[in-house]
């Protein structure tokens, strides 16, 4: 059963409260220090710096309380300081915080195996690795696949975000800032069309259509018989929270199976629970041959991990995968932890329930805006608590990066901290922790809407 608004309980009010200006003192004497010591090229979106965080609040060391719409970028659905959470990460540290798994093993590492392998899609034999980054998994898939499959080519899409790393940067699509004078990357890597539906040239192209635009792009460009592995995020996370349309991430599924191409599903932004299943392939059914993940694993902890076919990991020779701090044993009982509570509460229905309150809110804005000719909201998508809006000029599809981020500093100014992407820089996106009160949501989404109107 579903898990209400008024059965979660929370260590800090969860209430919004902005004390006057801010930054505060404390904040800038902290920004000070930083500035001193802290790279430049290291950027953050909101010049607070925290002190706690609990459901949906973050409160800033001057005593101001955002509502978080952010979750860390989709880290802390199960919030950024669940008790359960805690507990297991303080009674493992009391016992050891490392040992290096490759060196002495221990349990913790094979338990969150164990649970992957049985949340992840497919009934088929299945291997786990565990690693500290999303790029660090993704690196490591493709390798698996290289090896696996003798083959070379790896097909990534348009608007891909897959890491900051050599080869995840070759694969990422964006330039600026992730690939600007960071070059020469990784070799063999070829990019495809993706399947955008709000901005295909076609608007009646079916996910099947549009996944056979790309299949004969590979054939012709590359050839079937030489691509190792097809990577792409079943939702599109960076990008601007592309979805699919319906059709397409199957139809790119069983093609790379006729062809003994690996197919990757980069969860990493879009797993455990935030698109309202286990992991957004579940949506049309789709069974990938390894899937990453990271992000919301571990309620916080660094933790990622790769898990697929047995016959594709278990071909890798021995000491061919693993790294020093990869499955670290307070990462995992942080992780088996944050699956507990994600079951318990049921944080697939409580995204769904999210998605239900926040759509229905953003259609009404939509409407309102349309009907007094400034119709700015050019797209509302995504699945349980990963949602975006698309902001366009008023009556086209131009986008409108100077509008997304004046409504993103309204809304930081009100006390409400939300998150931007897109190929454009016009895409508001929403990724509130799964255990955010209903209360909570429907506040920060009415200072949303007001920044919208405010601003357009």
């Amino acid at each position: 059963m579903t898990t209400t608004a008024n059965e979660l309980s929370y260590r800090i009010e969860q209430k919004r409260n902005i004390n006057g200006a801010f930054p505060g003192p404390k904040s800038q004497a902290l920004a000070e220090r930083r500035s001193a010591v802290v790279a430049a090229g290291v950027a953050s979106g909101v010049p607070v710096y925290v002190e706690d965080a609990d459901g949906g609040i973050i409160r800033d060391v001057d005593g101001n309380s955002f509502i978080d719409l952010g979750s860390g970028i989709a880290v802390t659905s199960v919030g950024a300081s669940d008790p359960a959470v805690v507990a297991a990460v303080q009674e493992a540290a009391a016992h050891f915080t490392h040992t290096c798994f490759m060196v002495t093993p221990y349990e913790g590492y094979v338990a969150v195996a164990e649970q992957l392998n049985r949340l992840t899609p497919g009934d088929h034999a299945k291997r786990t690795v565990l690693f500290n980054s999303g790029a660090e998994a993704v690196e490591n898939a493709v390798k698996v696949a290289r090896l696996a499959t003798g083959r070379d080519a790896v097909v990534a899409f348009d608007h891909a975000y897959h890491g900051r790393t050599n080869l995840t940067m070759a694969l990422t699509a964006k330039a600026m800032p992730y690939k600007t004078n960071f070059g020469p990357f990784a070799p063999e890597v070829y990019r495809m069309p993706m399947s955008y539906p709000f901005r295909e040239e076609n608007p009646e192209i079916t996910g099947a259509e549009a996944a056979k635009r790309a299949i004969t792009m590979i054939e012709k460009q590359i050839g079937g018989d030489q691509v190792a592995a097809i990577i792409i995020e079943p939702i599109q996370g960076e990008g601007g929270f592309i979805v699919p349309a319906e059709g397409f991430l199957p139809a790119l599924s069983a093609w790379a199976k006729e062809k003994g191409i690996v197919f990757i599903a980069d969860e990493v932004q879009s797993g455990f629970c935030r698109t309202g299943e286990w992991f957004a392939v579940d949506h049309e059914g789709v069974v990938p041959d390894i899937i990453t993940m990271a992000k919301g694993i571990a309620g916080g902890l660094p933790l990622s991990a790769i898990t697929g076919r047995a016959d594709l990991l278990d071909a890798v020779h021995p000491g061919g995968l693993g790294g020093t701090y990869g499955g670290n044993p307070v990462a995992c009982a942080a992780a088996l932890a944050a699956i507990d509570t994600m079951e318990q509460h049921d944080l697939n229905g409580r995204a769904r329930h999210i998605e239900e309150l926040a759509v229905g809110k953003l259609r009404e804005l939509a409407a309102e805006l349309s009907a007094g000719g400034r119709s700015v909201v050019g797209d509302i998508r995504g699945r349980g608590a990963m949602l975006a809006i698309e902001l366009v000029q008023a009556g086209s599809k131009e986008p409108n990066a100077e509008l997304t981020k004046a409504v993103a500093a309204a809304c930081l100014q009100e006390g409400v901290i939300i998150l931007t992407c897109g190929t454009y820089g016009n895409v508001i996106r929403l990724l509130p922790p799964l255990v955010i009160s209903d209360e909570l949501l429907i506040d920060g989404l009415e200072v949303l809407a007001a920044a919208i109107k405010a601003n357009a």
